[in-house]
Order: C-alpha cells, then sequence, then structure tokens
C-alpha cells in the first residue's frame, strides 16, 4: 500500500513537470498543490456539473460562451436601467468615468484599451464626454509630449449623482451569489482576462485571429 501510493506520488510528479512546460505554476510545493486543486478539483466537480444540452454531447466550452454572452446581455440590461432618466448616454460614458476615477488619467489609448473597445468607437466615447464637460484632455506632467484624458470635478459630481442605482446593477448582476461564489468567479474570470488580454493587444486581423492559440 504504501509503495503504490509512493509511486501514484511520483506519476503524478511527473505529470506536474510535463504539464508546466509553460511555467504556469512555480516549480516547487506550492505550486504543486496550486496544480492538483486547479485540476485534480475542478475535474470532480465536472461530472456533476449539468448544462444545456450535454447528454447530446454539447461541450464544456460551448456552454461557457453561451452563458458569457448571455451575462454580457443581462449586465447591459442592468446598466441601461442604472442611468435611465439620467444624463449619460451609454453604460459606457460612466464604466470610462469610472476607470478615470479609480485609475487617474491616462492616454486616449490606455482609456480605450482598458475596456477593450476599438480606436473609433472609443474616440466617440471620449469626444462625447470631453463635449459634456465630464473629462479633459490635458498634457502629460510625466511627459510633456503626451496628452492625458482625466476626470473634472463635473464628472465627478454626475457620477457621483449616478453611484447609488450603478452599485444596484452591480449587484444585480452578481445575483444570488454567495461571497465565496463571488472570489472564486473572480479568479476565474482573472485567469481567462490573462489569457485573452495579451491576444486583444496583439491587434490581430480576424482572419489571423483565431489561430493564436494553437501558436
Amino acid at each position: 500500500m504504501k509503495y503504490a501510493l509512493i509511486k501514484n506520488t511520483i506519476d503524478l510528479v511527473e505529470a506536474f513537470d510535463s504539464s508546466n512546460a509553460n511555467q504556469n505554476y512555480s516549480n516547487d510545493i506550492i505550486g504543486f498543490k496550486k496544480w492538483i486543486a486547479e485540476n485534480y478539483a475542478e475535474n470532480a466537480n465536472v461530472a456533476e456539473t449539468y448544462w444545456e444540452g450535454k447528454e447530446n454531447g454539447r461541450t464544456a466550452d460551448s456552454a461557457i460562451s453561451t452563458l458569457l454572452v448571455h451575462m454580457n446581455r443581462f449586465a447591459k440590461n442592468y446598466s441601461k436601467a442604472a442611468i435611465s432618466g439620467s444624463e449619460f448616454s451609454t453604460q459606457e460614458d460612466f464604466i470610462y468615468l469610472i476607470n478615470l476615477k479609480a485609475f487617474g488619467e491616462m492616454t486616449k489609448m490606455e482609456l480605450i484599451k482598458k475596456n477593450v473597445h476599438e480606436k473609433p468607437v472609443g474616440i466617440l466615447i471620449i469626444n462625447r464626454l470631453i463635449t459634456k464637460g465630464w473629462v479633459i484632455q490635458e498634457e502629460s506632467k510625466t511627459d510633456k509630449r503626451s496628452k492625458v484624458i482625466a476626470i473634472t470635478n463635473q464628472g465627478l459630481q454626475v457620477l457621483e449623482s449616478q453611484m447609488g442605482k450603478i452599485r444596484k446593477a452591480t449587484n444585480m448582476v452578481t445575483g444570488n451569489l454567495t461571497e465565496t461564489e463571488k472570489t472564486e468567479l473572480i479568479r476565474l474570470l482573472s485567469k481567462l482576462n490573462d489569457f485573452h488580454k495579451p491576444i486583444y493587444e496583439m491587434n490581430l486581423d480576424p482572419e489571423n485571429l483565431l489561430d493564436i492559440k494553437n501558436n
């Protein structure tokens, strides 16, 4: 029994070493335990988790993609409710302001990329915010050759006046999740975000985009 356990442990370490070629985990006991937790604990729950169409061979990838699209649409509906009757034209207006308030001044492209928008769409939003007097474009304090976007006092005031509804909208999005589930969801979504963000920043043409995962 003891020898079998030792052999199984060695096999597990070898599997860890083989799967960690890209150094996704640190090569120590901490990385090993994290690898076990993420790969074996999750796999143990797969058989118990049901998704629509699973019995007909629908993959987990398909279910996740659909659910993410649905969640985005649900969130947009709540965001529309949050700005109903306000001075905001779209949900992107207050999202841009929230980012400027939270992270401080930044260039136009930094702000656009933070919101994962295409440049023409982002420029339209920023110009609308400038016209309203909610943000201002000025010279960077650290690089005089560069211009940055900053939120104005008027922008802070209009944002604060709507924050009550905005917080209600964000609470609606997380629905009936427990605090533990919210933390786990943040971990998983952050892991996905860390995977997709570098691909997004490559600005690849659509015809080349689906090949990136295999490179």
